[in-house]
């Protein structure tokens, strides 16, 4: 299959080198596609590949993750909505963005668009739906672990090849095509001096996090958006795993949103975008305007 060719750019975001995707013309309607935890932007090349009307799609590597600079060390999780501030400044100053965000770009962009609702025009979340808090997920315990992963450094997940990376994809998701899973291990990876491959992610990600999650937190955020929203549910990812069998839960979140539209997307895990591509884009495509 031949992909629709992207183009990128290094631009500096808050003192970091940032790498941000584009495809599409440039006169096109722009609309910005946020990665998740441990990706970066070539994960929405599929649904890139899918989609019927020309769009102008900027996708940014997260601060830590691609070919934007890595800190190697722990990253401080509001570092990312300034990041996000200053991206939507540079390529949308005169007018609210269109956003669509997968999982922890979801995140991102959810209290954000809470925090700044004049700035979204339109948000689209890739099953997300918030955390599931841990019992034990107590502020001494996590500082404790925090700081006994700073001593002895952060996990390393390495591969001799990208073969033997498209296998461990297509081992940990049997829906990926032979060929998607190719693709992704040639652009969601990076080779070391070693000549062995590591995910296009800092280690350093992987380091859990000192702080307690509050979802309430969460909610508020959400409540103060006035944008339209659209939640895309995978059938078997992360929000069914955490909420389908907690009803009220789910509508305690969902309700939080002043215009919610949810739909399923059917016979998908979490990477929605990998596993039905053309099911995702043309549900994003419904939802966004090109006034």
């Amino acid at each position: 299959m031949e992909h629709i060719k992207s183009r990128t750019e290094k631009i500096d975001i808050r003192g970091l080198r940032y790498n941000v995707r584009h495809w599409g013309p440039e006169n096109a309607p722009t609309v910005f596609f946020l990665h998740g935890w441990m990706d970066c932007s070539p994960t929405f090349q599929f649904v890139v590949d899918a989609l019927q009307q020309s769009w102008h799609v900027i996708a940014p590597d997260w601060r830590g993750y691609g070919e934007s600079e890595w800190l190697s060390r722990p990253y401080w999780y509001p570092d990312y909505y300034a990041d996000l501030d200053r991206l939507l400044a540079h390529y949308s100053p005169e007018r609210p963005a269109r956003i669509v965000a997968h999982s922890m770009g979801a995140n991102i962009a959810g209290t954000y668009a809470g925090i700044f609702p004049q700035r979204v025009a339109q948000l689209v979340m890739l099953d997300f739906l918030g955390l599931k808090p841990a019992i034990d997920d107590d502020s001494p315990t996590l500082i404790g672990n925090w700081l006994r992963n700073l001593q002895k450094g952060p996990p390393l997940r390495l591969f001799g090849s990208c073969e033997a990376l498209a296998s461990r994809l297509l081992e940990r998701n049997p829906r990926l095509s032979e060929e998607r899973a190719e693709f992704l291990s040639w652009n969601v990876s990076r080779v070391r001096d070693d000549g062995t491959l590591e995910m296009a992610c800092d280690p350093w990600h992987r380091v859990p996090s000192p702080a307690v999650y509050h979802i309430d937190d969460t909610l508020a955020n959400w409540k103060r958006i006035s944008a339209p929203v659209l939640l895309l549910i995978a059938e078997y990812g992360l929000v069914n795993r955490r909420f389908g069998n907690d009803p009220l839960e789910f509508k305690r979140r969902t309700d939080s949103f002043r215009q919610l539209q949810t739909e399923t997307i059917a016979d998908c895990a979490h990477n929605l975008q990998h596993d039905q591509p053309e099911l995702t884009a043309a549900a994003i495509e419904r939802f966004l305007s090109r006034d």
